[in-house]
């Protein structure tokens, strides 16, 4: 049983890194030096909860590391995408799943943000600090540019969870476990 459930989740995950990578070239926006990308959220809301924070963060490096390869990403996506995986992920599985039901416990979609633009952005400004951190109206759109990704690929990560829980698609049908 544990052997069939690791198999349908390595599936998955691979299945999520190819879409994001796939996808990616067609929905990136530039925010200053890097390509914010609303996909690598939808990505991480999906890979966080169906999978765990481990795996969405490992979902997250891959998909950035392709895409660094490819040239459709940046040194930014890495920072970019692995904490918001981390805090969907945490949210849900540590702290939701076990006070709601699974169709109010997906809301942890919503604390993508959270990762990605208070923890993300705020690590890839140290890597930017001589270009960025003196001009406060660079700062401001590097975060509201990151902002505005993850909160599109937020809401459409959690519209896709609702649209398969309604079809009889949640996380204990998919990859088996509760």
């Amino acid at each position: 049983m544990l052997d069939k459930n690791r198999s349908k989740m390595i599936a998955l995950a691979a299945l999520f890194i190819a879409i994001g990578v796939v996808i990616s070239p067609f929905t990136w926006f530039p925010v200053g030096p890097s390509k914010a990308n609303p996909t690598q959220h939808v990505m991480n809301v999906l890979s966080g909860i169906l999978l765990g924070p481990l795996w969405g963060a490992f979902i997250a490096f891959a998909i950035g590391l392709i895409r660094n390869i490819l040239g459709v990403g940046t040194i930014f996506a890495f920072p970019g995408g692995i904490p918001g995986a981390l805090i969907v992920g945490f949210l849900f599985h540590y702290i939701f799943k076990r006070l709601f039901t699974y169709n109010k416990a997906i809301s942890a979609a919503f604390a993508e943000p959270i990762g990605t633009v208070l923890i993300g952005a705020t690590v890839s400004i140290y890597i930017l600090i001589p270009a960025i951190l003196s001009n406060i109206t660079a700062l401001m759109i590097f975060y509201l540019g990151w902002l505005a990704s993850s909160v599109i690929g937020s809401i459409i990560g959690f519209l896709l969870l609702r649209y398969l829980s309604r079809v009889g698609y949640d996380r204990k049908r998919i990859v088996g476990e509760d």
